[in-house]
């Protein structure tokens, strides 16, 4: 078993400065979980402790039923695969995929028979025989995937191993990590995997689930669907998304949400989920979930960005900034003009208290979940 639990786990450097703040995580048994924040918010610390690579100051991590706190990296039944690849310059690729099993007491034939297994998987046959120096970037990570999967760990961990890639090898790259976790559950072999990036397009494509952080602390955990669509607070709601969320100050008034000098009519469907109705609040909307309508809330065009299939127009709202997502058909037959109408989907609609920037409209999409 692989389920990998996180209780209170706390780390704290110079006896002061504290950089996770007691979080609590169950990992489940061949899950794909993603950490993903900004640069500084303990991503990759949690991920080392969990390796027995940083040491933990408070809390505990338990991997199988096992706690694993005191236990160096080489008992805990991981596998990391690092940033910089880490491998072994003097070594054909061959000998840096056997070197753990050779460490572990392996036989030859089972060593020579574990390496053609994961050369394979990997197509990386052509390769065995080269020098890291004579490997391209992608090539180089495939290497270390190996050498991760070579040793058959209960956790893989991956601490943002496609950042030194250029954009096509890490979409290549991203498409390939999955399908290799999923062809290892499918064979029924256990396969947890944690993985840290600080690259939304990574987390949201890859993950299972996604747990985001903040300042040592986690903002929220759920799935890629769930992070879009209901974020927990002002935090995720900003974080994930491109183009983000659009974020909008007003306030409550009975059935309205008040921006200025507009009004816009929430609707029972939206009235419905506020479990509080705070006077100042934040309404969330994703620039995909705008219309063009001209009953709808009045903005001053701004800019319009022409990619493909689509349109980013960036307009002014009483003030504020808000970006719609639009066809490149609807923004053609706008013609010359500088004020849009744009009408929310109610369905798709946020409300954040302003003063604590939690989602006040989440309550009834969990009773009903």
């Amino acid at each position: 078993m692989a389920r990998v639990q996180l209780r209170n786990l706390e780390k704290v450097y110079g006896g002061s400065v504290k950089a996770v703040h007691g979080i609590n995580l169950d990992i489940e048994d061949g899950e794909f979980m993603v950490f993903v924040g900004p640069s500084g918010c303990a991503k990759s610390t949690t991920l080392r402790m969990i390796a027995g690579l940083e040491d933990i100051t408070g809390g505990e991590v338990i991997i199988g039923d096992q706690r694993v706190n005191d236990l160096p990296p080489g008992k805990r039944s991981i596998a990391m695969v690092f940033q910089n690849y880490a491998l072994y310059p003097h070594m054909k690729v061959r000998g840096n995929l056997a070197f753990g099993l050779k460490i572990a007491g392996k036989s030859k034939p089972e060593i020579e028979t574990a390496i053609a297994d994961v050369a394979r998987i990997l197509e990386i046959e052509p390769l065995l025989d080269r020098l890291p120096k004579q490997l391209s970037g992608g090539q180089a990570q495939r290497v270390a995937l190996g050498r991760a999967l070579i040793k058959k760990p209960s956790v893989f961990l991956f601490d943002e191993p496609l950042s030194n890639l250029d954009a096509k090898l890490r979409a290549s790259m991203r498409v390939r990590i999955t399908e290799l976790h999923r062809r290892l559950k499918g064979e029924g072999l256990s396969s947890t995997v944690i993985y840290v990036t600080h690259d939304q397009t990574e987390a949201m494509t890859m993950g299972d689930r996604i747990c985001v952080m903040q300042a040592g602390r986690i903002m929220q955990v759920a799935t890629p669907k769930e992070l879009y669509n209901h974020p927990a607070n002002l935090f995720v709601a900003g974080f994930i998304g491109s183009p983000e969320m659009n974020l909008l100050e007003g306030n409550l008034q009975g059935g309205h949400f008040v921006i200025g000098s507009q009004r816009l009519t929430l609707g029972d469907e939206v009235l419905s989920r506020l479990s509080t109705q705070p006077r100042d609040a934040v309404l969330g909307i994703r620039p995909q979930h705008l219309a063009l309508d001209p009953s709808g809330l009045k903005a001053r065009l701004t800019n319009a960005e022409f990619m493909g299939h689509e349109v980013y127009l960036h307009a002014e709202l009483e003030g504020q900034k808000i970006i719609a997502v639009v066809g490149t058909a609807e923004f053609e037959q706008l013609g010359r003009t500088e004020t849009i109408g744009l009408k929310p989907s109610a369905e798709h609609i946020n409300i954040f208290d302003k003063a604590d920037g939690s989602n006040v409209s989440l309550h009834r999409h969990r009773l009903a979940a």
